[in-house]
């Protein structure tokens, strides 16, 4: 009964006021239905219901509001409510970002005489747009029914309207046309350039569709053309956004190409939501797309200064593209028959052969003492340069597996998700990637055990010189404790770095790509006079096959070398722990300490480095897994019928878990030769 004495409180207020236009008795009847909490979907129904019997059963009240709100719109500039409201400005990423934060921190003037103010003024709250979303249109539609429009003489205010939907029908008319002939675009679909551009020949045909129509209203007994041709020509620009998308998916993409397309999509979805509005024969349909509208304005006022939902819009091409690239690198790191699997074991035993010497490369440079950034650069170049060398001769670090692992599956489970087929196909992948995975990290932690304890014995015996004090020993034997130290959380900022270095992996292979940068530099003078053509050609080609793996390569060792200073001077226990490291470490420790180790010590040991492996894995992997399934916008829902598919394999054949057949399964499974690349 409360609810209703409010409602009426509010509908009162809009009768006493007759022949005010002010938004504040309409933003106390909003606040009258909002709920306490956006997610009360039934609480807002009962009140727009107990609101539509109050205008039923009292005509002044349905005559009161119907009045006031004709005369609220009709009396306000309402151009920019529906050519702005929930559309991208031309201004580009990087200014929109910077004016939304500046209205976060201080908001924008507000004009009384433009309707999008006032409407911003009545849904003030932030999450009103959750509230007014949770409610069916049907229960709208009887709030609209029971106003009774037809009821009323509001042929002045609706003259109006209309002529404020030509208006913005023009202006989201003649920004599709300037959007159409930016450079970028054209430069992905060079056919707008060749043949007659409908980005144009829309404008021209609502031009002319607009004037037949202005001229209806002046004189209601003249003919005139519907907007049939303008929609053919709207669908043939949404078919040309199309195209460009699927070029993108193969030359690359851009921010700048992406939030182009996203004003574009924006302003053609807009056009056509004014045509339906303005058209005649559509009147019986107009509440229903009124009330779309409505919602979609009441999101857009609300989520105009939201920064994340900007990035959101704008990066999902670039961060589909990125987990593209990526997902079509893990194909190299899924072992699906015996042959493949033996050669990463290989390719693995080879980068912990490296990833010895590089352990001790850093316990020396420790040594040293250095001012912590000098530390920090010779620690990163370290990692980096190894890292990249191990790119460049075909081995493989096994942690790096699943930053592009996780791509590939999810392209998997997206493929699954819309053929709605069974998930063996899914299953199959994942046991090649547990057993690629598997031989990795045995390949990289048996050969980088025996190298450390070579190097370190060779300087022992050979030359008379211990790499590692028996202080610095016990210190490395420490990091590796998962109880008394943390080493478990370092190993899950590894596996953080190693995610963020699949994503930049992905994004300078994008770049390589859209930026055309192997045929640009082909096109410089002095490196082909100084290598030859055919030389320069070879190392152009090797740059477009392979600057995202060591854009990633060196980017990752950055991270892993500057953690540890990072957090000294940020006071912070900052640190990474990989499990290749580790186990060289423990090599070294080991020699260091003349093998006199406790089995605790050994067993601890043992322990945190198997642990310190898993945390790798499991946090780079789910952090991929993630991205990747959001890039595409799919959620997985069979999750318990995977587990119990792959838990039936496992009982059946669980050696195909760790050992590759010696033939690939006939599976829906495409997997190329792992070749090794890191």
């Amino acid at each position: 009964m409360t609810q209703h004495v409010t409602l009426e409180s509010a509908l009162q207020a809009i009768v006493l006021a007759q022949h005010d236009t002010s938004p504040v008795p309409l933003a106390d009847l909003i606040a009258a239905l909002r709920p306490s909490k956006p997610e009360q979907g039934d609480l807002v129904i009962n009140s727009l219901r107990s609101l539509a019997w109050l205008l039923n059963q009292h005509a002044d009240y349905r005559r009161a509001l119907r009045h006031y709100l004709m005369k609220l719109v009709g009396s306000r500039r309402q151009l920019h409510l529906y050519t702005d409201a929930g559309i991208l400005s031309n201004e580009g990423l990087s200014t929109a970002f910077s004016r939304r934060l500046g209205e976060k921190l201080l908001p924008s003037e507000y004009r009384d005489d433009y309707l999008r103010d006032v409407f911003g003024r009545v849904f003030s709250r932030k999450t009103d747009y959750q509230w007014v979303a949770a409610v069916p249109d049907a229960i709208w539609l009887e709030v609209w029914q029971a106003l009774n429009f037809a009821e009323g003489e509001h042929a002045q205010d609706e003259r109006n309207t209309r002529l404020e939907l030509v208006e913005a029908a023009q202006v989201l008319s003649y920004r599709i046309s300037a959007i159409g002939l930016e450079p970028e675009l054209v430069r992905n679909h060079p056919a707008i350039e060749k043949f007659e551009s409908p980005f144009l020949t829309q404008n021209v045909a609502l031009r002319d569709y607009l004037e037949d129509y202005k001229a209806q209203l002046v004189d209601p007994a003249r003919s005139r053309e519907d907007d049939r041709a303008v929609r053919v020509l709207l669908g043939q620009c949404d078919d040309i956004v199309a195209r460009v998308r699927k070029t993108a998916a193969r030359e690359g993409v851009s921010v700048s190409l992406t939030y182009l397309m996203v004003r574009l999509s924006q302003h053609l979805e807009r056009l056509r939501l004014v045509l339906d509005l303005l058209e005649p024969e559509h009147a019986h349909k107009m509440p229903e797309r009124a009330v779309r509208f409505f919602k979609q304005l009441v999101e857009a006022e609300n989520r105009k200064t939201s920064v994340r939902d900007l990035f959101a819009t704008n990066t999902d091409l670039l961060a589909l593209q990125i987990t593209e690239h990526a997902g079509r690198t893990g194909e190299h790191y899924i072992a699906a028959n015996r042959r493949e699997w033996l050669a990463m074991a290989k390719s693995a035993m080879g980068a912990g052969f490296i990833v010895g010497f590089m352990a001790l490369i850093k316990i020396l440079t420790a040594k040293l003492k250095l001012a912590p950034l000098i530390e920090a650069f010779a620690f990163s170049m370290n990692y980096s340069l190894g890292f990249m060398l191990i790119h460049m001769l075909h081995f493989t670090i096994a942690t790096k597996q699943p930053a592009m692992t996780a791509a590939k599956i999810a392209a998997s489970i997206e493929r699954q998700a819309k053929a709605g087929d069974q998930l063996d196909g899914l299953a199959s992948l994942i046991e090649a990637v547990a057993r690629t995975q598997f031989i990795a990290i045995l390949g990289n932690v048996l050969i980088a055990i025996p190298t450390a304890l070579a190097i370190a014995l060779g300087l022992k015996y050979g030359l008379g010189s211990q790499p590692v004090s028996p202080e610095k020993a016990l210190h490395l034997l420490h990091d590796l404790d998962p109880i008394r130290s943390l080493a478990i959380p370092h190993a899950a900022i590894a596996g953080c770095c190693l995610f963020l270095a699949g994503l930049i992996s992905g994004y300078y292979d994008n770049k390589a790509i859209y930026n055309r940068i192997p045929a640009r530099l082909m096109q410089l003078y002095w490196p082909r006079r100084l290598f030859g053509e055919a030389r320069w050609q070879r190392v152009c080609t090797y740059i477009e096959n392979n600057l995202g793996a060591l854009a990633g390569n060196f980017f990752f060792g950055i991270m892993l070398g500057s953690m540890g200073t990072i957090g000294f001077l940020l006071g912070l226990p900052l640190d990474i722990r990989h499990i290749t490291f580790s186990s060289a470490n423990l090599a070294y420790a080991a020699v260091a300490l003349d093998f006199q180790l406790s089995w605790q010590t050994w067993l601890t040991a043992g322990v945190g480095v198997a642990l310190i492996g898993l945390t790798n894995l499991a946090v780079s992997f789910g952090l991929a897994l993630l991205v990747a399934l959001r890039s595409r916008r799919i959620r997985f829902v069979d999750r318990g019928a995977l587990v119990r598919k792959l838990a039936q394999r496992f009982l059946r054949a669980p050696q195909h878990f760790f050992i590759a057949p010696r033939e690939a399964a006939p599976a829906p499974l495409t997997v190329s030769k792992g070749d090794g690349t890191a």
